[in-house]
């Protein structure tokens, strides 16, 4: 149980659900609540399966299938997640609703890049190092859960203070949104230089 609370809290992290409700303000403001959950559940769904999937196979996937080392995805995805950190610092949330386009199926393009993306993978396929199998999807399981579950009960927060304290609502949006922006900067950053470092030790 201890393992998979530890395997849990990482992922958690990434998926820190008071981010990701301020990635999601567009669908949070325009969705009826039972139509958000089914939304925010298909994305979530989607997000477990490919967490599972990178946990149980994702050193496989990257050696035989990619044929590439996993430092150079830490790299690769940490240029990717720098450069969404930037555009969170000169356009805030409106950075995702880009990012996401147009795409008919909203739970596909929250899962991907909201909740599937460089950080989360990552995750994934070093649980999947440190853990059997069952536990690391456990962990993942647990982990989505509890970040759905959160963003859920801020969706209905959310409808219930906003007709009251809209300035209130935007002005959180507006704080949280440059947060992200350092946050997804950080990791990135923290992701290329670990994918460095990996690099270095195998050319040693």
């Amino acid at each position: 149980m201890t393992d998979i609370i530890q395997s849990s809290s990482l992922l958690l992290a990434l998926l820190n659900p008071f981010l990701v409700i301020v990635y999601l303000i567009d669908p949070v403001q325009k969705l009826s609540p039972k139509r958000f959950r089914q939304v925010l559940v298909g994305a979530g769904t989607i997000a477990t399966a490919v967490f599972c999937c990178f946990a149980i196979v994702g050193e496989v996937i990257f050696s035989n299938l990619f044929r590439a080392q996993f430092a150079s995805f830490q790299i690769f995805g940490g240029v990717i997640f720098l450069l969404i950190g930037i555009q969170f610092v000169f356009q805030g949330p409106t950075a995702i609703a880009l990012l996401r386009g147009d795409s008919k199926n909203l739970a596909s393009s929250i899962a991907m890049p909201v909740l599937i993306g460089p950080g989360t993978i990552s995750a994934s396929v070093l649980m999947g190092r440190q853990y059997p199998p069952l536990i690391a999807c456990a962990a993942v399981v647990c982990a989505v859960a509890i970040s759905v579950g959160i963003v859920i009960l801020l969706k209905g927060l959310h409808d219930v203070v906003r007709p009251q304290r809209e300035p209130l609502v935007e002005q959180y949006i507006e704080v949280m949104g440059r947060v992200a922006a350092l946050y997804a900067g950080t990791v990135a950053v923290d992701m290329i230089m670990q994918g460095i470092r990996s690099w270095l030790m195998m050319m040693g």
